[in-house]
């Protein structure tokens, strides 16, 4: 009963997960100082939910390249170092060279979010060299799939065939997996990146006449990607916010003015958000009314925005928020657990864990301690194996322990979060709590902290004497 008034969510309700997608072309430069205003840290709306950030252009000499193999890269650190505090995990990323693809969520979301798997393709040097191609990340969200897609195509006026004839092998792409649908199979898919869509047939003049008088409008329909949507079948059903902001590309270093070096290149769009749904698709070329209880996912654009303020390259970037309405198909965690009684690090701990009759579980499932800001899934403090440090068990309830000696000394707030091996994600996520200080090892603390103090005197008076 309890868990069901806790964790339970009415099938007909409508679940409102907000988020924002961030594509930057970065031009293999360092992150900058800030990221408020890109995340939208303070606006006055609720929260996101997930930061779905695509980069390109990823420093990716061979040093760099080999280097972040085994450790994060200085991008996926420094949006880890600001969303962390926030409450928000780094759930996936993939890296194809200059290409990065990171998803952030709010820990309440991540007992619903499944099969989760990565993918890339290249198509640079007729597919043999990832500097250009895509990259995806997807996942089940209540229930939905969802696939991100963060693309890179070509440059160059002349290049909208090969654009095109690429991003059609991208949306070829399979993920390894059994029973894991194709790109467009996917609920909903979104599509970002530096798509390098120009300006087709207008003058520099007249280009950069219209941007200065606002008048974007008179550029669209010359737009080489909302040309290509009206003849290419397998782009009619992506859409798109309106452009109502500057072309994103190209600008001189750290300034809102657009190319003065020799190339003078003309302004464009080629930093764009899209997304397609794919109930939408199917009505559309039923001719036929969605009966409003079969619409179980949708997606509403809130904002489409580019971000001026920041010069690191030559493209401003730009971001798209979303809100996706689910009715969740995933209402109850497959794990609920909860630390017992007090928590301290001056004895050993019990976790009770209960999961659905379902669940299918391992011996090679565990439990960390994660610190609130914890960033990903293995930045845990320490663990339990579900197996090895079980103490008790019965029809309703497990427990598990954890040695005093692995609970941190000086204490704080925590989660606790279940790991499934089989399904390769975490599955339950304990409601925040505290751990006491281990007020013995504090109290030898601070009395050598009055010792050591004791003694300063002779010290500060030796140095005086200089």
């Amino acid at each position: 009963h309890d868990k069901k008034s806790l964790f339970s969510v009415n099938r007909n309700l409508v679940r409102e997960v907000r988020c924002s997608s961030v594509t930057w072309n970065v031009g293999t430069a360092s992150p900058p100082p800030d990221v408020t205003s890109l995340l939208q840290l303070n606006s006055l709306g609720p929260a996101m939910d997930m930061y779905v950030i695509g980069l390109q252009e990823v420093n990716s000499k061979i040093t760099n390249f080999l280097s972040d193999l085994a450790f994060d890269d200085p991008w996926s650190i420094f949006f880890m170092n600001v969303l962390s505090p926030l409450g928000y995990v780094k759930l996936s990323s993939v890296r194809m060279q200059g290409l990065l693809l990171l998803i952030f969520v709010k820990h309440v979301h991540l007992p619903f979010l499944r099969d989760i798997h990565t993918q890339y393709t290249r198509t640079g040097l007729y597919g043999y060299w990832g500097n250009k191609g895509g990259v995806a990340i997807r996942m089940s969200l209540y229930g939905h799939t969802v696939c991100f897609m963060n693309c890179h195509l070509p440059a160059h006026m002349e290049n909208t065939e090969q654009r095109l004839d690429d991003f059609e092998k991208i949306l070829e792409m399979q993920f390894e997996e059994e029973n894991i649908p194709s790109t467009l199979d996917h609920d909903i898919l979104f599509w970002f990146g530096d798509l390098n869509f120009r300006i087709a047939d207008y003058g520099i003049h007249f280009v950069r006449e219209s941007i200065n008088n606002r008048r974007y409008n008179l550029l669209w329909e010359k737009d080489q990607l909302n040309m290509a949507k009206k003849k290419e079948a397998f782009l009619q059903d992506f859409i798109e916010g309106p452009l109502q902001f500057k072309p994103t590309y190209k600008f001189d270093l750290y300034s809102d003015v657009y190319d003065t070096s020799e190339k003078k290149r003309k302004p464009a769009w080629t930093d764009r958000v899209l997304w397609r749904v794919k109930n939408l698709c199917q009505h559309t070329s039923k001719e036929t009314e969605l009966p409003e209880e079969e619409q179980t996912i949708s997606v509403t654009l809130n904002n489409y925005i580019s971000h001026m303020s920041y010069g690191i390259s030559d493209h401003k970037p730009v971001t798209g928020t979303f809100g996706l309405e689910v009715k969740p198909l995933l209402s109850i965690p497959s794990v609920i657990l909860k630390p017992e009684g007090e928590w301290s690090a001056e004895h050993d701990v019990v976790i009770s864990y209960s999961a659905v009759p379902e669940f299918p579980s391992s011996t090679w499932d565990w439990i960390g301690l994660f610190k609130v800001t914890f960033k990903h899934v293995n930045d845990y403090v320490t663990y339990a194996w579900v197996k090895d440090d079980e103490i008790s068990s019965n029809n309703d309830s497990k427990q598990v322990y954890m040695n005093a000696e692995e609970i941190p000394n000086m204490g704080g707030e925590f989660v606790l979060c279940y790991y499934s091996n089989n399904m390769q994600s975490i599955v339950g996520v304990s409601q925040p709590f505290q751990i006491q200080p281990n007020r013995t090892l504090i109290g030898k603390d601070l009395a050598q902290e009055e010792f050591s103090w004791m003694r300063k005197p002779d010290n500060l008076e030796s140095h005086n004497e200089f």
